[in-house]
């Protein structure tokens, strides 16, 4: 192992790349350049870039004191320009793994910047993938990119014509996998005090990471491989979307049962042992809960296994908004009105509460169903002023204000996200009818007979 490399990351003078400045990968490079690493951000979006280098904040969680603080101390900088990644030692991959029009991995990004790195790969680097993905992607994608990298003869101290070496892992360059593990505005968990799951390689490349990830977060959880770790943070997300689903299967069966299952989730919940709670909501959001299980379904079919639990628990929530456009006719239906043609808002844009985070949110899904059905459909979202364009969805519309009179034009109010911000008391006031995915009047303490729950 090249016990200098491990000074220097040791002593803060290695410098940190990280590829894709995100909502996963702008944290951690705001973590490195805050314990003082010089660390330079990739994006293929230009657009980020004069954003970041002076100071400010597209992502409404992440405040813009902390990233002006980094940029004055020029310890951060963004750019589009991958010719500088032969200035880095460290090089950490944070970019979307979505999925395709049939529900299959989409690697490109992944596969986009393995090509980049292998262009431009230098020796004693360390690279690490974040990116959530299936079990196998780092070393069946990009280990062979690296290691079919061709050192130049300048790089290896060769003066005469020879037979081209090639880099080897472990010795010419580091290569692990460690999960992202983010929550959006949680403020109990941030990037620097979640434990970090790491699996490297090979020995030394766990080594690396370790001393790596420890310089900035808590508690580092070293595995056996890649592959370990890879497949750690599909259960974590497998995990919720079953259990998700659960939740969600049971609000239906309780609803024509006539039981309200938020009761029901709540006198669970006071059981000290052996049960954890679980809510339903109008479908899943995010950019983990709703893709990875699909990740491993996939990857399981190469091994002849049908994940028949993990796919079962996939329809359910997919359903969950076609659920809620079926409540909304059926309520509207009771007064005398039907979906087509009724002014339908929809609170809440974002995939949860209190964040701007648009990544496969159900709220998009609820807009194209109940367009189809022929309602006229408004949004209002606090940290969405404009919904932007996603790879599936480009939506004209603006975020309305929730005024009184606003408010009294609807047919219906359809609550899909339960943002803090809502005065709920003032919208039951002033609204015909509300129907809530997500227990949220009540929880705020309004009871009426124009709330209905989905």
């Amino acid at each position: 192992m090249n016990k200098q490399f491990l000074k220097k990351i040791e002593n803060k003078t290695s410098v940190i790349g990280i590829i894709g400045l995100g909502y996963v990968g702008l944290p951690l490079a705001l973590e490195y350049a805050n314990k003082g690493f010089k660390t330079i951000g990739f994006d293929i979006d230009e657009r980020k870039i004069p954003i970041l280098n002076s100071g400010k904040s597209y992502i409404k969680h992440i405040k813009m004191d902390k990233i002006k603080k980094v940029v004055d101390n020029k310890k951060f900088l963004a750019t589009t320009d991958f010719t500088m990644l032969p200035e880095v030692d460290v090089i950490i991959i944070c970019v979307p793994t979505p999925l395709n029009e049939h529900r299959e991995p989409d690697m490109t990004y992944i596969e986009n910047s393995g090509r980049i790195i292998a262009k431009y790969l230098r020796p004693g680097q360390f690279i690490s993938l974040e990116s959530s993905t299936y079990p196998g992607t780092t070393e069946e994608i990009l280990l062979p990119m690296f290691e079919n990298a061709p050192l130049t003869q300048a790089q290896v101290g060769i003066k005469q014509p020879t037979k081209v070496k090639k880099f080897v892992v472990g010795k010419d360059f580091y290569l692990a996998f460690s999960p992202e593990r983010e929550d959006p505005n949680n403020p109990k968990y941030s990037t620097a005090t979640i434990p970090k799951v790491v699996g490297g390689v090979t020995e030394d490349c766990l080594k690396v990471a370790l001393v790596i990830y420890n310089q900035v977060i808590v508690k580092t959880v070293p595995v056996s491989s890649p592959r370990a770790a890879e497949a750690t943070k599909l259960l974590e997300n497998i995990y919720r979307s079953i259990n998700i689903a659960l939740v969600n299967e049971l609000k239906m069966v309780f609803e024509r049962m006539n039981i309200d299952v938020w009761e029901v989730i709540d006198a669970a919940a006071t059981k000290p042992f052996g049960f954890q709670a679980f809510y339903p909501g109008p479908g899943l959001g995010g950019h983990c809960i709703p893709i990875d299980p699909f990740y491993l379904t996939w990857k399981a079919r190469e091994f002849e296994i049908s994940t028949k639990f993990i796919e079962l628990a996939g329809e359910i929530n997919t359903y969950m908004p076609y659920y809620v456009v079926e409540k909304a006719g059926e309520v509207l239906n009771k007064f005398k009105k039907s979906l087509n043609g009724s002014k339908v808002l929809i609170l809440g844009a974002s995939y949860k509460k209190d964040i701007d985070d648009m990544r496969e949110s159900p709220s998009l899904k609820l807009i194209e169903i109940l367009n189809e059905k022929g309602a006229k459909v408004e949004y209002n979202d606090p940290y969405v002023p404009k919904l932007p364009k996603t790879r599936k969805y480009q939506f004209d519309m603006v975020s309305v204000d929730l005024t009184k009179n606003n408010l009294k034009k609807y047919d219906l109010i359809l609550l899909s996200t339960d943002h803090s911000a809502y005065n709920y008391k003032f919208i039951t006031s002033v609204s015909k009818i509300i129907l809530d995915t997500r227990n949220a009047f009540e929880k705020a303490g309004v009871k009426s007979d124009k709330i209905y729950k989905a």
